[in-house]
């Protein structure tokens, strides 16, 4: 399982996630970086482009790992959603380094590049519909399990 240095997605080997007739399919599953992103970065982003594949490399082996070690859909579904918190906690972070760069009379290009790579991969999980209904049910049980009520949100 490796990324190529295109715009193509990562993909999973076809063995993985087949647990049986009833259960969902998970490999399916493809991060990568996008196209565009890539080419919005300025001529001296190389440094970066081969940073964000090795990452995108990174979570894909770190959801291999995680997904192949779960008993069922729904415990893989929950390593998956981990991994949505660890992306979104990454875009708030490189969203408060726009400002500061600007602040600073400094681009703040890859800071966005970044944000925006962690953003599509949040929208390339959720674009498999059966995952997109797991984690749903996962992250409105750890809702409950925290003691939040849909009606404080």
């Amino acid at each position: 399982m490796t990324c190529r240095e295109t715009s193509d997605r990562c993909s999973f080997p076809d063995h993985l996630f087949v647990r049986g007739a009833q259960s969902a399919r998970m490999d399916d599953i493809n991060l990568g970086v996008p196209g565009p992103l890539l080419e919005s970065l300025p001529d001296d982003g190389d440094g970066a482009r081969q940073d964000m594949h090795r990452a995108v490399e990174g979570y894909n082996a770190r959801l291999e790992r995680a997904i192949e070690a779960a008993e069922n859909d729904s415990e893989a579904a929950a390593h998956v959603l981990d991994l949505i918190e660890h992306f979104e906690a990454r875009i708030e972070q490189f969203h408060a380094f726009v400002p500061e760069l600007r602040a600073w009379g400094q681009s703040p290009i890859f800071a966005i590049a970044w944000r925006n790579l962690y953003a599509d991969l949040i929208e390339q999980l959720y674009q498999h519909e059966w995952l997109a209904t797991q984690l749903d049910r996962e992250r409105n049980a750890r809702l409950v399990e925290d003691g939040i009520r849909l009606s404080d949100l």
